[in-house]
């Protein structure tokens, strides 16, 4: 049985392929959304660390704002050597950010307010069909499902596998996906309780509870805190409850007398893999079934939402005829690499958070030890280096020439300020090629005004691209010229 044919169909309805899929929809794709489980399981933190850019993704679907004041806002990290506080960091805030620099709140509760998002603009949702097939031709992709009453085809212009780590799209094409594993597990327990704990990340190294390994702390809503313990790789999850060590283990970061309600268990040894291409002809990979890391720096969903926001607009251009299809080789000419960047700091995390042999940890305990009182020891301690938004300067599609004297850069994030009359500019760019001028100017294209004195400069105009990055920019007397035009 063949379905009707749809614009693009996605395998996986996690958070990124939720949002590629809904992003796609809003702007009048017709898509499919294929999920291989019954009935998807949202249940426990998964990823919690939102990062403003992302925010920024899901207010263009309506449901930034909401998934903000229902996080938990943290702007400080603490982090500590065998008990002791070493030091504590609080996150630059930008002045005219409508979103904090990162949230905490559940992907199962994100992904809730997703599901609904996706079904009000129309796209279509198939549980229970996994992935067995997917053959293309110029004209389009046919995918073959499994499902309880037998197998079903699906025929597609594009197919993007959202699928996780362990993809079935990625196997269908025969993309590699090189990498490592780690050695050691992790353990996270999501626990309700009343603490004495400011709302803030917690660190630990080498904590007396926890020997030679690691400890994470991390506030969500409604009270319930997610700890994440490095354990040696034959824990099982459990029977860790089962014998009581779950419960020691809590106690020894609680306290002995404060009650709590775990909520959630689970444990995970995670890797760092990527595959070998983000693209192949009309079937594209996105999120964990492109690339997984490490979690500390909360790249991992970050980036894949990131993913689907830079793929989504490029192909609705394509589907509406607006673009050439070579728009398309910039998905992995640009979001690889902003993988491999992320893949190169969560491996430098690793590296300081478990070094191999003993003159590596010597040498990472030094650091933290002189870390209080040497700026130099301290900028070293590696526990995480937070999640920023891709820069892609070298991409085909970006001007490479010079932006004036400005601060800016052509393909960074656009950033956010406010406007003249009110709102601002974030809301106004995201979905089209918007010209952001200091002053009412005709131009072919629709234009914002940001009036003098913003950080975009009084004397140049830029170029945003309908994911927010800036692509150009020129001095305001040339800005009419007719190539911007085209973008529009």
């Amino acid at each position: 049985m063949t379905g009707p044919m749809t614009d693009v169909a996605v395998v996986g309805a996690g958070a990124v392929g939720l949002t590629l899929a809904a992003r796609l929809a809003q702007r009048g794709a017709s898509v499919t959304l294929f999920e291989a489980s019954d009935a998807p399981e949202r249940v426990g933190s998964r990823a919690i660390c939102m990062q403003r850019e992302t925010l920024e993704i899901w207010a263009r679907l309506g449901i930034g704002d909401a998934v903000a004041e229902r996080g938990i806002q943290w702007r400080i990290g603490r982090t500590y050597f065998r008990g002791r506080e070493l030091f504590s960091v609080e996150l630059p805030g930008a002045t005219d950010a409508h979103f904090p620099p990162f949230v905490n709140i559940s992907q199962s509760e994100v992904e809730a307010r997703l599901v609904e998002r996706a079904a009000s603009l129309g796209v279509t949702t198939r549980s229970g069909h996994r992935l067995i097939g997917a053959e293309q031709d110029p004209d389009g992709v046919s995918a073959t499902f499994a499902t309880e009453l037998g197998e079903t085809r699906h025929r597609s212009s594009f197919l993007v596998g959202t699928d996780g780590a362990h993809s079935a799209v990625r196997h269908a094409i025969g993309m590699g996906f090189d990498g490592h594993t780690f050695d050691d597990r992790f353990l996270i327990a999501d626990i309700r309780a009343e603490l004495p704990f400011a709302e803030e990340r917690h660190f630990h190294f080498d904590p007396p509870w926890n020997p030679g390994r690691q400890v994470l702390i991390h506030p969500q809503p409604d009270g319930v805190w997610r700890i994440d313990w490095q354990v040696p790789p034959e824990t099982d999850a459990e029977a860790e409850r089962a014998n009581g060590r779950l419960d020691r283990r809590i106690r020894a970061v609680i306290g002995e007398g404060e009650p709590y309600e775990l909520v959630w268990l689970s444990g995970y040894r995670f890797s760092q893999r990527i595959a070998d291409a983000f693209r192949a002809g009309r079937i594209f990979l996105a999120g964990d079934a492109a690339h997984v890391m490490a979690p500390f720096g909360a790249r991992g969903l970050n980036s894949g939402v990131a993913d689907a926001e830079n793929l989504a607009w490029k192909l609705a251009l394509v589907l509406r005829g607006d673009a050439p299809v070579t728009l398309l080789d910039t998905y992995d000419a640009e979001r690889r690499p902003a993988a491999l960047d992320n893949l190169a700091a969560t491996n430098a995390t690793m590296r300081f958070m478990a070094p191999r042999g003993p003159l590596r940890r010597t040498w990472r305990d030094l650091v933290l030890r002189l870390a209080p009182r040497f700026t130099w020891f301290r900028r070293r301690v590696d526990s995480g280096r937070l999640a920023e938004p891709a820069t892609y300067a070298s991409s085909s599609i970006v001007s490479a020439g010079p932006a004036g004297d400005s601060p800016l850069r052509h393909g960074s994030v656009a950033p956010d300020v406010l406007l003249p009359g009110g709102g601002r500019l974030r809301d106004r760019i995201g979905d089209r090629y918007v010209a952001v001028v200091p002053q009412p100017i005709e131009l072919g294209l629709p234009t914002v005004v940001v009036g003098r004195g913003s950080v975009y400069g009084d004397e140049r105009s830029w170029l945003v691209r309908p994911d927010g990055y800036l692509t150009d920019s020129r001095p305001l007397d040339l800005a009419a010229e007719p190539s911007w035009e085209a973008s529009g």
